[in-house]
């Protein structure tokens, strides 16, 4: 018996839990709103006594702004002057009571580490620490992703208490056409893509905008191998849906072709997840 489910990762975890709150909340109105282990938030249905929370977090690992030191050190001998500290081997504290208070854990993480307009190569460079002491010679945000993953998985196995049920969600597409979200691209279509079309977007060869999925996939796949993370994968089956984004009506500057309309395909995610949890339970 289930009794807690926790979210944790960025916004597109977020568009997930929420599907999953209005659908259970068609079920039952008798709701409890709370912060369960430092989640960001959170509700329990009195009713069947099952709590669901979304516990935000962009990369995993702890972070936050760095700047030079003025005595100098490792870092600033090599001219950095200001960026993004990344401890590689430190959960972010959103999330990291989550593995001892849930039944079912959902994590994802991946559209933060290809993100210039945040970390800016040059400008404000993602610059990775290990047990507290920078990594020299520092590593390139793909390779800090891998130690990111490995450490964090290692993390979650430890704590994770007897009999809960782990996933990682695979990448989220999005479907920006004719420039990324900060270069005028925009979502317009009114169909889902053909076959032809998904692999025009999303093939690494071409390299295109929204090559991301498919990169942070490969990556997500080789931290989990041998681990006991089950695999909730959701891309191949959302690259088809570029029909399915807020689009213009998201409430923004610009055009959101990353998160997605509710009801929507988030609704299915959930049902696989659904689907999954009763094989796991079938298998045991």
């Amino acid at each position: 018996m289930f009794n807690s489910a926790g979210f944790v990762g960025d916004s597109l975890n977020r568009n997930m839990f929420v599907s999953l709150f209005c659908t259970l909340k068609r079920v039952s109105s008798e709701v409890k709103k709370w912060r369960p282990a430092g989640a960001d938030r959170g509700f329990t249905f009195l009713r069947y006594n099952l709590t669901i929370a979304y516990h935000r977090t962009n990369l995993l690992a702890r972070y936050g702004r760095w700047s030079a030191n003025a005595d100098g050190g490792a870092l600033e001998s090599l001219g950095y002057r200001e960026g993004f500290r990344v401890d590689i081997d430190v959960p972010e504290g959103t999330w990291a009571e989550a593995p001892a208070f849930h039944d079912i854990l959902i994590f994802n993480t991946g559209h933060w580490w290809w993100a210039p307009s945040k970390f800016d190569p040059v400008k404000s460079p993602m610059l990775f620490f290990e047990k507290g002491e920078p990594i020299i010679p520092p590593i390139p945000p793909h390779v800090g992703l891998d130690m990111v993953l490995k450490h964090m998985v290692l993390f979650v196995e430890k704590r994770l208490q007897p009999g809960a049920i782990k996933f990682f969600r695979t990448q989220s597409p999005r479907h920006f056409e004719g420039g990324d979200w900060d270069q005028g691209g925009s979502c317009q279509r009114l169909q889902p893509l053909l076959p032809e079309q998904v692999e025009e977007i999303f093939s690494l060869k071409n390299n295109g905008t929204n090559v991301e999925a498919r990169l942070v996939n490969e990556h997500l796949y080789k931290a989990l191998k041998g681990s006991g993370f089950h695999i909730l994968d959701i891309t191949r089956m959302s690259e088809f849906r570029a029909d399915a984004h807020p689009s213009t009506s998201g409430g923004k500057k610009h055009d959101d072709c990353m998160h997605w309309c509710l009801p929507g395909i988030t609704d299915t995610w959930n049902d696989l997840l659904i689907e999954h949890l009763n094989n796991i339970k079938f298998r045991d």
